[in-house]
């Protein structure tokens, strides 16, 4: 009999101090349905949490034996960049994706990302919070021009036209992302991840609408305004200074 070829995706989980929220969305990866049999690989990195994710992380690992899941820790805090860079390198399947651990991200919207690169047309999908009709959460004004005033300097230096540059979901073939060198360690990795990927040759790039629930500061959200000087450094630096 023919060997039947499946794909997989690569789920990057970085995570630090979310023991409230960590196991819901292990959970929700895990009962997600993937598109055309697609498979699925998890990978947590737990960027030195000093809550008690470790033990949830462990505990939900202990009752689900079956999952194809990986987890690494570091030893010091490094950053949400340091864990993705980590997750990243391990990762072996096909397609990679960025799942946050705080629920602002829904897993069940992976096959929307993935049908783009599936019908062989993209090598790289952003889910905007922006673009369709799906749920958003009305939260931060500044947050949002925040938001757009990066993603239009983005997109001014990269020349795309994107509509949400700082999005967590980000999905790449894998031999695209591993092919970049990436170099942030914490909030600057979405915008050196796009200028990078931008000038990847012949790169095809699609955005698909998702929704978001966003957290408010009380709920846990941890992204402040010093993270916004950074990624403005970065759009700079990586377009410009660092190509």
């Amino acid at each position: 009999m023919p060997v039947v070829f499946r794909m997989k995706l690569s789920i990057v989980v970085p995570v630090y101090n979310e023991a409230n929220t960590i196991r819901a969305v292990l959970l929700r990866i895990r009962d997600v349905e993937l598109t055309e049999g697609v498979e699925k690989e998890i990978i947590i990195v737990n960027d030195c949490s000093t809550d008690n994710t470790g033990d949830a992380i462990q505990k939900f690992m202990a009752e689900n034996h079956d999952l194809n899941l990986k987890y690494l820790k570091h030893a010091v805090n490094k950053g949400k960049g340091a864990a993705l860079h980590t997750g990243i390198r391990e990762a072996t399947g096909d397609i990679i994706v960025i799942q946050d651990a705080d629920l602002e991200y829904d897993p069940n919207e992976y096959n929307i990302l993935l049908k783009p690169i599936l019908d062989g047309v993209a090598d790289v999908v952003y889910g905007s919070r922006f673009m369709g009709g799906r749920p958003h959460r009305v939260l931060y004004f500044h947050h949002y021009i925040g938001n757009k005033l990066l993603t239009f300097l983005s997109n001014m230096f990269t020349n795309l036209n994107l509509t949400d540059m700082e999005t967590c979901y980000k999905m790449f073939r894998a031999e695209v992302i591993k092919s970049l060198d990436l170099k942030e360690q914490r909030f600057g990795f979405e915008p050196e991840v796009t200028a990078k990927m931008s000038r990847y040759p012949h790169v095809r790039i699609y955005e698909v609408g998702i929704s978001y629930y966003g957290r408010t500061y009380a709920e846990g959200k941890k992204i402040n305004w010093r993270d916004g000087v950074w990624a403005l450094w970065c759009i700079l630096k990586y377009n410009i200074w660092a190509r």
